[in-house]
């Protein structure tokens, strides 16, 4: 094992007391109760029997929560997951490869994106992921589960992986032409019903696993009066059986490495979303529980969960919000509460697996329905909708491109959209002309007026120097350069951030511009990381040092200094002065110019 591969459960158990094995055994027992309907629930989403979804809760939970920092963090099947995983399984249907086998690939790729991701230490590059594009992939995703079952709920039969607007255009036809069930219906909204009525009454309680526990028996009494249901049952999906976990290994590659390749691209946007999930959900959770976190193990834990699902043959995971929520509410004090619920999950199965099998097909479709309703986050989306408007636009992206494309192409362009948006946001300098009014005090010019006619132009630059401001920056100062009166040009940089090499090509061009015809160009102000950069790329021996001034302890001295050299340079014993400022970073809050600079550039 490598350092930095390590099991922080084991730091718990030296201090693990008794009260913290009765709360872990509480937390785990309550967990369990909402972990059977949920996997029974995703298994109908992916088209595959409930048993392999719930080995991967089995698995996957108990191998995850070995690495995790968090106490309260969960792994398993996901809604999101599914989803994407359910598309990929019908898009490489005719590849010739069982869908159970695609599956585990999927999980076996995850896990290792997500465990080399957590060795690299990324587990902190989620945080540069814009929010909008979680809410709106979360919109999306809620959008998706509840169109994905509403042929259930109505009691029609659908492809499975079809896209949403299919879904819709079905749904139309279906009951256009009058192909519904009033049994389907009926379930489902005696489903929830229940659920309310539990949710109303006894709030503390797991009212999605009594509500299908209820139905569940009242299914088989039904089919001891009725043989021939007029709905379909859990059971005619695939049984759900009791068996124990069986290692299986990983297919050969041999046989599968052409479709590596096809599903490469879904492994990645998975691993990517299970990262998004578990820093929302663990660092949200922390918050409240005061926890120190490392996120790091929560990416080690994820893909080892993953890793450990596809030598088990079993459906991939990520983080789940809702059963790791349940785990804080009930109290888990250590990693071990989940493992806990991974070995009482094996055994409820052998006791209640009969009642699971005979739960009405709408009436999981209802569980998932509202489960996808709840998903919808209206809050967040008005922020995110209101905040700006670019907030706005990466919402509308993520959210059109998840429902009417693909799952993971969304979180792909949702990310892009948010970075080119921001570049953008930061890349546009704003420069506004000032002047000396005749009492020497600082003060805008005012716009539409004639101009003095200056020989030397003072530009402050502000804010990021970067490769996505270079060009703007050059293009503006060349603008103002085309003045053929102004005979010199100092760059005020003492507020100028981050220059790159972008930035030093824009400044090399600006010099030779300016040399070309018989003008100079002077630096004043800048700190020593901009000089440093100067020098390093050459661009301060070019310029000649005796032009470059850096910041001293007075911010004044260098500009005055600057100024005594530009004069020298048009052999001028004073000079009109232009000043370009940016407005939006030094106007007051009152919206009054910066007057108070004045003093920097009398002469």
């Amino acid at each position: 094992m490598t350092p930095w591969v390590r099991l922080p459960f084991i730091h718990e158990l030296r201090r693990y007391t008794w009260g913290k094995c009765r709360a872990d055994l509480v937390a785990g027992a309550t967990l369990t109760l909402v972990s059977i309907p949920q996997a029974i629930g995703f298994a109908l989403i992916l088209g595959l029997p409930p048993t392999p979804v719930i080995i991967s809760v089995v698995v996957g939970g108990f191998v995850g929560s070995l690495f995790f920092s968090s106490y309260h963090h969960v792994f398993g099947p996901t809604t999101s997951v599914c989803l994407i995983v359910a598309a990929s399984l019908a898009a490489n249907a005719g590849a010739g490869v069982p869908p159970l086998q695609l599956a585990a690939w999927l999980a076996f790729l995850i896990g290792m994106t997500q465990f080399v991701a957590g060795l690299l230490n990324f587990g902190e590059v989620t945080k540069f992921i814009s929010r909008s594009v979680v809410v709106g992939y979360t919109t999306a995703i809620g959008v998706l589960l509840m169109a994905s079952q509403v042929h259930n709920f109505v009691g029609f039969s659908s492809p499975a992986g079809e896209g949403f607007l299919q879904q819709l255009q079905e749904l139309g036809g279906a009951l256009g032409a009058g192909h519904f069930s009033y049994w389907a219906i009926g379930i489902g909204l005696l489903t929830l019903a229940i659920f309310e009525m539990v949710k109303r009454w006894r709030p503390t309680w797991p009212e999605a696993l009594i509500g299908l526990s209820v139905l569940g028996i009242a299914g088989r009494l039904l089919a001891l009066v009725e043989p021939h249901m007029p709905f379909r049952l859990v059971r005619d999906e695939g049984a759900l059986s009791a068996v124990l976990p069986a290692f299986a290994g990983l297919p050969s590659w041999r046989e599968h490495l052409a479709l590596l390749p096809h599903l490469a691209g879904t492994a990645i946007a998975i691993a990517i979303i299970g990262m998004l999930e578990a820093t929302a959900i663990t660092k949200s959770l922390a918050a409240r529980s005061g926890q120190k976190l490392e996120p790091n193990q929560e990416l080690l834990g994820m893909g080892a969960g993953n890793i450990a699902c596809a030598l088990f043959g079993v459906t991939p995971g990520s983080s789940s919000f809702t059963r790791s929520a349940v785990n804080f509410q009930s109290g888990a004090a250590t990693q071990l509460a989940s493992m806990l619920s991974s070995v009482v999950v094996l055994l409820i199965l052998f006791f209640v697996t009969p009642v699971f099998n005979y739960i009405p097909v709408p009436a999981l479709a209802a569980h998932l329905i509202r489960v996808g309703y709840k998903l919808i986050n209206r809050p967040q989306i008005r922020v995110a909708w209101g905040a700006t408007r670019s907030d706005a636009t990466v919402l509308v992206v993520t959210l059109a491109t998840a429902l009417f494309f693909q799952l993971e192409t969304a979180i792909y362009l949702g990310i892009g959209v948010a970075l080119v948006l921001f570049l953008r946001k930061t890349s546009t300098p704003s420069l506004v002309e000032y002047t000396f009014s005749d009492t020497g005090q600082l003060m805008a010019l005012p716009e539409k007026t004639s101009r003095p006619n200056p020989q030397i132009s003072i530009i402050h630059v502000e804010g990021e120097l970067f490769f996505g401001a270079a060009d703007l920056f050059q293009d503006e100062v060349r603008r103002q350069a085309a003045d053929g009166n102004i005979h010199v040009f100092i760059l005020r940089m003492k507020n100028a951030r981050h220059l790159d090499a972008s930035a030093v090509m824009a400044l090399e061009a600006l010099h030779d511009y300016l040399r070309q015809t018989g003008r100079h160009l002077l630096i004043s102000g800048c700190d020593p990381d901009v000089v440093r950069v100067l020098r390093n790329s050459g661009l301060l021996a070019r310029l000649g040092p005796e032009n470059i001034f850096p910041a001293e302890v007075n911010p004044t001295i260098s500009t005055r200094r600057a100024l005594l050299h530009a004069r020298e340079l048009i052999h001028q014993q004073t000079a009109d002065i232009r000043l370009f400022y940016e407005r939006s970073s030094h106007a007051d809050n009152a919206g009054n110019q910066p007057v108070s600079e004045a003093a920097d550039f009398e002469i």
